[in-house]
């Protein structure tokens, strides 16, 4: 999942796909352990997944004014006007 998809899923929503994740890191972790892990690259993904919404949730928690941009903005890139 990319960034601006996973900026768009609230942070309720964000620490549900850590806990995912994390569940899925140790399950690869074991798979690894006892040999059948068949692709070790989806080790670094998923901790790269985890590591990404972290700094999602972190950024929203330094700067609570950037989610309310971020969520202004459109699809296309255009900020809609507040009503």
């Amino acid at each position: 999942m990319k960034a601006h998809e996973l900026r768009q899923l609230s942070d309720a929503e964000l620490l549900k796909r850590i806990q995912e994740e994390e569940e899925n890191l140790s399950h690869l972790k074991f798979q690894k352990v006892i040999g059948q892990l068949e692709n070790p690259m989806k080790l670094g993904h998923v901790r790269k997944v985890i590591a990404r919404i972290k700094t999602i949730l972190r950024d929203r928690q330094l700067n609570p004014s950037t989610e309310k941009t971020a969520q202004a903005t459109s699809k296309d890139g255009q900020v809609e006007q507040p009503k």
